[in-house]
């Protein structure tokens, strides 16, 4: 039985101004709006939310994009809303800089200049035209017990997606018994949580295609070394590095259509690449963007992904370290933080179920927080694309 009081998270403070309207569809636009053609936009397009024109950046409770907070697994759970933030401070399964357990909060610093009821220009979508988003705040989750810890995520996480979203779509939900569920953006946290959130994903949805942003391939198959730490009848635990292994054995995940994007860490052995074959995953070098652009990138995401149910995970360090240094494992000959805006643009029409963006440990960032700032954007637009695409067939 859920203990609310284990879960219980989030102020009750509502902002003003924070509703949304019905569903409708988005606006196919193929340029940027000149002024001359304001007159055929939304109502809602042409006038500014009370939420943006009082001083919630530096002032108030700091929620992701100024969403409206609420204990969604306490005393506001019978609360409807299409998309949920949800923090998962954990870290304590990194192989190397640990710190990103204060990453929700610094994603949600880095976010203080966005809002939820902004118009992203390049996408030409304001989300809360479309969608109700809610910051659940943080899962509580214990830091001397790895097993425990993502335990507690996992009931959380699927606790939010076992309830009814705010609105009906136009179509068929994706979902296995036909209803609408909240979809989640997950604030992390190191890559480990992703294992516990894709058997939530899978639990409703059924297994998904994963489109994986990062510079290493975390499908290390676990092996036990002579002379290691762990006896012939203990399991190796699962780390940030070898999650995708467990969640491939435990069929989370559709075959041959998942995909890595941004690859170029070191390996141990050749032997990683054919494991990662195995378990059903295309690769993308970062070096692919210089070669066939960020079209090039999409157009792979594409093919490989179809017309699936699909879960987007995002790894800060895709991100090349001169542009987002506070992460655990850093590697040079990243992407720049405008060649991503392009890829996930490009990912319009996706039918998305659910996501994450982890590894952003702040207290590796500098003064300006720019490590911060783009993981928020990242997540602004992943809203941008939950807004613009409902999970239906």
């Amino acid at each position: 039985m859920l203990r609310p009081h284990l879960l219980g998270i989030a102020s009750t403070i509502v902002f003003v101004g924070q509703s949304v309207g019905q569903p409708q569809s988005p606006l196919g636009l193929d340029h940027y709006l000149p002024s001359e053609d304001a007159v055929n936009l939304p109502e809602s397009w042409l006038s500014t939310p009370l939420s943006m024109s009082d001083p919630y950046s530096w002032n108030g409770l700091t929620t992701f994009a100024t969403a409206a907070p609420l204990r969604c697994l306490g005393v506001d759970a019978a609360q409807k809303y299409d998309v949920a933030i949800l923090g998962a401070p954990f870290d304590t399964a990194t192989s190397y800089r640990p710190g990103t357990r204060f990453g929700p909060n610094g994603i949600r610093q880095g976010s203080r200049r966005l809002n939820v009821n902004r118009i992203n220009v390049p996408m030409r979508v304001r989300p809360t035209d479309y969608i109700d988003v809610v910051d659940c705040g943080d899962v509580p989750m214990v830091y001397v017990d790895n097993t425990v810890a993502l335990r507690q995520l996992e009931i959380a996480h699927k606790e939010i997606l076992s309830k009814e979203s705010a609105h009906t779509f136009k179509g068929k939900s994706l979902a296995k018994d036909g209803k609408f569920h909240p979809r989640v953006l997950t604030l992390g946290g190191d890559h480990t949580i992703t294992l516990p959130l894709l058997r939530g994903v899978a639990e409703t949805y059924g297994p998904v295609s994963v489109v994986h942003f990062d510079s290493h391939l975390d499908t290390w198959k676990p092996k036990r070394l002579e002379g290691g730490p762990w006896l012939p009848d203990e399991e190796i635990p699962v780390t940030h590095g070898s999650y995708f292994w467990y969640a491939h054995q435990e069929g989370l995940m559709t075959n041959d259509s998942n995909i890595h994007i941004g690859i170029r860490a070191p390996i141990g052995s050749w032997q990683d690449y054919k494991d990662d074959r195995d378990m059903g995953f295309t690769i993308s070098h970062a070096d692919e963007i210089e070669d066939i652009g960020y079209e090039g990138i999409v157009k792979k995401i594409r093919d490989t992904v179809g017309r699936n149910p699909v879960y987007l995970s995002f790894d800060i360090d895709v991100i090349d370290p001169s542009m987002a240094p506070a992460t655990g494992t850093p590697e040079i000959g990243g992407f720049t933080t405008r060649e991503i805006k392009k890829i996930l643009e490009g990912l319009d029409g996706l039918k998305i179920v659910g996501a994450d963006i982890v590894e952003v440990a702040p207290a590796y960032d500098n003064q300006d927080e720019i490590t911060q700032i783009a993981a928020a954007n990242i997540g602004w637009y992943f809203l941008s694309l939950m807004a613009k695409n409902p999970a239906v067939f």
